[in-house]
């Protein structure tokens, strides 16, 4: 069984560092109280890292 992120953003990206608005982007994250479900990779893990103030993370099993 594999996990997967559910990742929920909870606060805009305006005003923040262009690189944490391309990182919610990256993410697939739009707007507010938007969630996507991607893959527990390193890769998103580390993209969460840069945004954990903007984001709600949960881990499901898939």
């Amino acid at each position: 069984m594999t996990t997967k992120l559910k990742i929920t953003q909870l606060k805009s990206s305006i005003g923040r560092q262009g690189r944490q608005a391309a990182t919610l982007a990256g993410l697939g994250l739009r707007k507010i109280n938007h969630t996507v479900i991607v893959d527990n990779t390193p890769s998103f893990r580390g993209m969460v890292k840069k945004v954990l103030h903007l984001v709600k993370v949960e881990e499901i099993n898939a």
